[in-house]
């Protein structure tokens, strides 16, 4: 099922200052993709969160593209603009669809940059299909090993994780979320973020973008897989696949306040890193720095990028 056509003026928006933005979709791994896309030179593409869409790097899509990179912003499959599949959402078929994008694209490589759910999906990649990722940074999110140890074995990051153990439930997660014009999406974000709180226009963004008719079941569905997979042969295989580990620099960047995954949770991951890897814990921000401190943000990520040499 496609996302139809009345959901171009909820998700094909501008970016801060007026700037232009090429809107567009490309087909990959069996489905349709909305890119919202910047600049010219090497490929970044970006990879949106939970419960967000592409619009989430407004202010990197700018940045990266003065910076000289060419800068696309995916949705996810069931989100933004993108297809809503009636399958397809473990995270080796998510991560199919973003290798996809960079064929379709006409990339030999890309580097990723993915928050939250996206950086679950950017592991994922770099791991599946070493030779389409050229580097990767991560924000907000740990090695999907590090994730599966740290949700069964740390019992105050499952606590943090409470709204993923809450979305097993049938339909009941679809309905709170869509709810009051999906005011708990508006709540989630603002309470996962640090002091710098977003503001309402940006909520709303995010509130009407989650109302588009099988959005909120799609934004379920990988955390549905992530949990009930941990005991199937089908988890327990991607987890094995996973040991696998990333040989590209690899940056990870995190909030110190970040509500939803700990610290601890996730400075871990660098084990499963055999290439130069940087962490970078941004004092004073939440679940999402990119958003509430996006100077500091960019500037972490392009100087990095263009380090020929990025130090372990």
């Amino acid at each position: 099922m496609t996302a139809p056509d009345s959901t171009a003026s909820v998700v094909r928006l501008d970016v801060p200052g007026g700037q232009a933005v090429s809107h567009r979709d490309v087909a990959a791994n069996g489905a349709r993709f909305h890119i919202a896309e910047m600049g010219d030179g090497p490929l970044v593409l970006l990879l949106h969160g939970f419960p967000q869409f592409w619009w989430t790097w407004r202010h990197q899509l700018p940045a990266l593209a003065e910076a000289g990179f060419r800068a696309v912003a995916m949705d996810l499959r069931g989100v933004g603009g993108s297809d809503r599949t009636p399958r397809g959402y473990d995270p080796a078929n998510l991560a199919l669809d973003i290798t996809g994008v960079i064929r379709s694209l006409g990339e030999p490589d890309a580097a990723l940059v993915g928050h939250d759910l996206g950086g679950y999906l950017a592991w994922t990649a770099a791991v599946m299909r070493p030779k389409l990722v050229r580097r990767l940074a991560v924000s907000s999110m740990p090695h999907p090993r590090r994730w599966r140890s740290a949700m069964l074995a740390d019992v105050r990051q499952s606590a943090r994780s409470s709204h993923i153990w809450n979305f097993q439930r049938p339909w009941l997660p679809e309905r709170r979320l869509t709810a009051d014009d999906a005011e708990l999406v508006g709540q989630m974000i603002s309470d996962w973020s640090g002091p710098r709180q977003p503001d309402e226009d940006a909520l709303t963004v995010y509130r009407r973008a989650m109302s588009i008719p099988s959005t909120a079941h799609c934004s379920i569905e990988p955390y549905r897989w992530m949990v009930r997979s941990l005991a199937r042969p089908d988890g327990i295989q991607f987890n094995r696949r996973m040991k696998r580990p990333v040989r590209v620099p690899t940056l990870h960047l995190h909030g110190s306040l970040d509500p939803v995954m700990r610290t601890r949770s996730a400075a871990g991951s660098g084990q499963y890193v055999e290439a130069p890897y940087r962490w970078r814990l941004f004092d004073g921000l939440g679940h999402f720095p990119h958003e509430e401190d996006p100077v500091a943000f960019s500037t972490e990520l392009i100087n990095w990028l263009k380090d020929p040499e990025p130090d372990r």
